[in-house]
């Protein structure tokens, strides 16, 4: 799809390989117990997929962001790429294939906690090809690989191998958790994932800020560079071989939780790919996340640079 955004920063170049779908949120006092029917309160229909989410999420940051993935022929097609390209993401390398998009049915109750299913559709019909011709026009200008796992883990593991080929910082959110090759963890900067993935990844139970620094030393110890473990109001630790940092979340009244790590991923990448130093990149992720869960919806949720640099200030100031 030759398509550029006009409104496109000029910014660190961030290249994001993954997911791409249509999201139906419904929004309900409770979720149903298996079996059950029962009424719910609202309903959306925008732009999801974690790769999407993190290239919107991006874009809004200011970063100059590259789509890597695949839409369908159907109605939802112009939805989803109008969602990417009202972020100033660029879409040239975002490819229609026949048949449907890729699709995601969320439920969130009134606690703001969610559970999804994603079908991934279109999504499975990435390919190497694809990610090569990404590369080769983008490899050069771009500093930053945003990656997740809800496009087939071969795909995954081939944009990490190239991206740190071309010398870019790779940054992996292990969503959702699944049983990964260990001879990806050397080639990965960061990995990010919530404390739920990092328990199911590493098998130790990540319950407080010390559990989660143990899970954080299992990335390492297999090569990874850093690990980010990040636990919502808990907070986040940054894990490296030779040092742990901790990081304290911004209180805020949680809404819908569903995209709030795509925030924050997305703000990490343009963040570094901009020339934030790294703690400062993971704060300012971090107030992205906490203003994400305050909104109904993925993408929709998304904040802009302004408010997240806003917040972000604030809070700074507050704890000095």
């Amino acid at each position: 799809m030759n398509e550029t955004p006009s409104s496109a920063s000029a910014s660190g170049g961030v290249l994001i390989v993954g997911s791409i779908t249509a999201d139906l949120t419904t929004f309900s006092s409770r979720l149903p117990a298996r079996g059950e029917t029962i009424l719910g309160d609202d309903f959306t229909l925008v732009l999801g997929g974690k790769g999407a989410n993190q290239a919107v999420s991006a874009g809004l940051a200011g970063g100059n962001a590259h789509m890597v993935g695949c839409v369908g022929t159907d109605l939802f097609s112009e939805l989803v790429t109008r969602g990417l390209r009202d972020a100033g993401v660029h879409i040239d390398h975002l490819r229609a294939v026949p048949g449907p998009t890729g699709i995601a049915h969320i439920r969130v109750d009134d606690s703001g906690e969610n559970d999804i299913v994603m079908v991934p559709l279109a999504n499975a019909s990435l390919s190497e090809a694809q990610i090569d011709e990404a590369f080769d026009e983008l490899g050069s200008t771009c500093s930053v690989l945003l990656t997740q796992l809800e496009i087939p883990w071969a795909l995954t593991q081939y944009a990490i191998r190239k991206a740190n080929a071309a010398g870019l910082t790779v940054i992996l959110d292990p969503a959702p958790a699944a049983s990964l090759d260990e001879s990806i963890w050397p080639l990965v900067d960061i990995v990010t994932p919530n404390e739920t993935e990092a328990s199911i990844l590493t098998g130790i139970p990540v319950v407080d800020q010390q559990s989660a620094i143990e899970a954080g030393r299992w990335f390492t110890a297999r090569g990874a560079s850093s690990a980010l473990i990040t636990m919502a109001a808990a907070g986040a630790v940054l894990v490296t071989a030779d040092a742990v940092d901790r990081f304290e979340s911004i209180p805020v009244d949680a809404v819908d939780t569903t995209a709030a790590g795509d925030a924050f991923a997305g703000y990490l990448g343009a963040s570094l790919a901009d020339g934030y130093d790294v703690r400062d990149a993971i704060r300012r992720a971090i107030a992205a996340g906490a203003l994400a869960v305050t909104r109904r919806g993925a993408s929709p949720s998304l904040p802009h640079r302004d408010e997240v640099d806003a917040l972000a200030a604030s809070r700074k100031e507050a704890l000095r």
